[in-house]
């Protein structure tokens, strides 16, 4: 199983706004699809899976979260 966590989208950045998840809970997911959108002080950026599994959404969208709070996991098929 893998952590997404709030990633730090630039250096000042301090907290995160899930604007919108792009794809389903429970969905499969994998490397490098566009999964969430987040938005910053300074613009609204898109983040990719950065493996491959079944998404578990744990913070959902219009949230505000600090850099590194746990939003998700990807789990592998077995």
């Amino acid at each position: 199983m893998a952590n997404v966590e709030m990633p730090r989208m630039s250096d000042n950045m301090t907290e995160g706004y899930i604007e919108q998840w792009l794809v389903e809970d429970n969905s499969y997911v994998t490397v490098g699809q566009e999964i969430l959108q987040i938005e910053t002080e300074k613009a609204l950026m898109t983040y990719e899976a950065e493996n491959e599994g079944d998404l578990k959404i744990i913070v959902l969208a219009g949230e505000s979260v600090q850099i590194g709070v746990l939003i998700a996991t990807i789990t592998e098929r077995s």
